[in-house]
């Protein structure tokens, strides 16, 4: 029986979700195993055949619609695959970045032609996606980003850099922010689809060296006078690129959020199975009343986060899900993580801080997760917005 023997809710409990947790469950087996999670730490990114194989598998495009060769499914199923990606202790595949995160722009924005150029080959794993916001000087600041796209004949000039793109040293697609209107603050963001293939005056810096997650490659990217065609811009229409972000931030930060519970309960899970079997002192670890009153907070601290990021998600899926709650869930459940890990980890003894143990690699990991998609105190300023 699982550590969090909850019963799912309603509206995720199904025949469908179940036989698509154990398909996900067997391909991350066979293709995501502790030597193969490790080679992707070693050589800093994920190979583009193990994209190719998720794609065959119908890992990907999950809530791409099936006319443009998803499976036309809703997020729940993305959560299904980040419980499974959690517990094989693979989240450094940033499928859900691919998925969730950077496909739904398309669907939700793209025109036509957009969709159908780029929409099958992210579902197939032809093409691996990325987003890039995020630049050196700017932080969490969108507006007050500096890359440029400038009108040229039929065409547009992108000038600039972007830090911290998560699939950016591999993504052959990156949706890229950048300023059409230096002066009209939000309004004068546009989001461009830029085709990295063979693209004179687009270049990308090396692997960044993280702590943690060093199979989840992130890179700097670099646009010098690169030129893009007008049908790259995405929708069609200049300016409504900072509209679209703070649409799908909410989603962003819950894809966050329930990829942190993912390990969360991988961690508790991981934690249980050791002390069971560790003895100190002639008895088993988790016989000592110590060990038992730190699992029950381990346990009661994951069980409150996955009720109610399940909460969420139903309000994401009837489209209710407003940013100041998203953000309680990226803020509370990032925080619960680091807690939970780090006394996990304690709970190893030395071991825990052995690197071949995945505890220690978890403990890495999960620092990231209370900076990117937007820092913990800016959280907390969303959520005092409500309030004031």
């Amino acid at each position: 029986m699982p550590v969090l023997d909850l019963q799912p809710p309603g509206f995720m409990d199904s025949d469908e979700l179940r036989l698509f947790a154990e398909s996900a469950r067997r391909f991350l087996a066979d293709h995501a195993d502790a030597a193969e999670t490790r080679r992707w730490r070693d050589q800093g990114h994920v190979s583009p055949e193990a994209w190719r194989k998720a794609g065959e598998a119908g890992l990907l495009g999950l809530s791409i619609p099936a006319e443009y060769g998803g499976a036309g499914a809703d997020f729940r199923f993305e959560v299904v695959l980040m419980e499974q990606l959690g517990l094989q202790h693979a989240l450094n595949f940033a499928i859900p970045l691919h998925n969730a995160v950077v496909a739904p722009y398309i669907v939700s924005f793209g025109t036509e032609a957009q969709k159908r150029r780029w929409l099958p080959r992210a579902a197939s794993g032809e093409a691996i996606l990325a987003i890039a916001m995020t630049e050196p000087g700017a932080g969490s600041d969108l507006q007050a980003m500096k890359t440029t796209a400038v009108r040229r004949g039929d065409d547009y000039v992108l000038n600039g850099q972007k830090t911290f793109i998560s699939n950016g040293a591999h993504a052959s697609l990156i949706i890229v922010a950048a300023k059409t209107d230096r002066d009209a603050g939000g309004r004068g963001i546009s989001l461009f689809l830029v085709d990295t293939r063979d693209r004179p005056g687009f270049s990308r810096g090396r692997l960044l060296d993280k702590l943690g997650q060093e199979g989840r490659d992130t890179a700097e990217l670099f646009f010098e006078d690169m030129v893009v065609p007008e049908d790259c811009l995405l929708g069609g229409i200049e300016g409504r690129g900072f509209a679209m972000m703070m649409e799908k931030l909410p989603q962003e930060r819950l894809v966050i959020a329930w990829q942190a519970m993912a390990m969360m309960e991988c961690a508790l899970e991981m934690t249980v199975a050791y002390v069971r079997e560790r003895q100190a002192f002639g008895r088993a670890v988790i016989d000592f009343q110590n060990s038992q009153f730190k699992l029950a907070e381990a346990k009661t601290s994951a069980t409150v986060a996955k009720v109610f990021l399940h909460h969420c998600t139903e309000r994401l899926i009837e489209g209710g899900l407003d940013p100041a709650t998203a953000s309680m869930a990226k803020y509370w459940t990032t925080e619960a993580q680091a807690r939970l890990i780090d006394e996990c980890l304690q709970l190893f003894g030395g071991y825990g801080y052995m690197l071949e143990y995945p505890i220690a690699e978890m403990y890495k990991d999960a620092r990231g997760y209370r900076i990117y998609g937007g820092t913990s105190e800016i959280m907390k300023l969303l959520i005092a917005r409500t309030l004031v």
